[in-house]
């Protein structure tokens, strides 16, 4: 992943493990994010802080590039007065569902793979890039 890449993307992070045995200043970095439970849904505009950000807490949350037809199910869902593929362009800002956020969703239907590995060793955690879409479809 560069940074090049998720600059200026519209990203979906949620966090998947819980509060016990995590460090202080990961803990707090996960609050600045608004992930303050298992299972809370944040949309985050990428830029260089947040991406630092998404980086220290990548063995906490899954993170990755929401699709409209996911974006379309959680706007239906949490009654977001928005347009999906607005918010995907950039050309509404997300300052307009901030009081939604985080979403809080249900806990995947047929579970996690694995909350203590990484996307590439068979689990869930870290950038999943386009494969948060088939996660959060399940959860929502």
């Amino acid at each position: 992943m560069k940074q090049q890449e998720l600059t200026g993307k519209l990203i979906a992070a949620v966090r998947i493990r819980g509060r016990v045995n995590v460090r202080s200043s990961t803990e707090e970095t996960m609050k600045r994010l608004n992930l303050k439970r298992v299972n809370n849904c944040v949309l985050i505009k990428v830029n260089a802080p947040y991406l630092g950000m998404l980086k220290k807490c990548t063995e906490h949350i899954a993170y990755g590039e929401v699709d409209e037809p996911t974006l379309q199910k959680m706007v239906t869902k949490f009654g977001l007065n928005v347009d999906p593929k607005a918010l995907i362009n950039g050309k509404a800002a997300l300052k307009d569902i901030s009081e939604k956020m985080p979403m809080r969703l249900h806990p995947p239907k047929h579970g996690f793979s694995s909350v203590r590995r990484h996307i590439n060793q068979g689990g869930d955690l870290g950038y999943s890039g386009a494969r948060i879409n088939a996660l959060l479809s399940r959860m929502v």
